[in-house]
């Protein structure tokens, strides 16, 4: 990736993960980590996440397609608002995306991993 795409992906996940929310940035950095190891992502650790997040962040992981609006639903009579599980949910796509950008890029180069 070009030193551009590169500091732009940075400036983007600082300011999803670091900036003031409805949630606080250690969970949003937990759920993006989190979501970044599921996706195959092998420089990353798993973050510890709510438990109440677990089946809706492995669907965002994983298939993401198949989120319903029972799912959302599930996580308003949780407590989250709406403004949560948007920051939520960006974190989780931020961390799936970025560790199928890394396995792209690897596999590019040549790496089998």
């Amino acid at each position: 990736m070009s030193e551009r795409h590169t500091t732009n992906t940075q400036r983007l996940a600082h300011a999803l993960l670091n900036s003031p929310g409805d949630t606080d940035t250690t969970t949003r950095c937990a759920v993006e980590e989190y979501c970044a190891r599921l996706s195959g992502s092998s420089t990353r650790t798993a973050g510890d996440i709510p438990t109440d997040l677990a089946d809706y962040l492995n669907k965002m992981a994983l298939h993401a397609y198949k989120t319903t609006d029972e799912d959302i639903q599930a996580l308003r009579q949780a407590g989250y608002s709406e403004d949560a599980i948007f920051e939520i949910t960006l974190s989780a796509a931020l961390g799936a995306g970025l560790a199928r950008l890394e396995r792209g890029l690897a596999a590019l180069k040549g790496n089998q991993e």
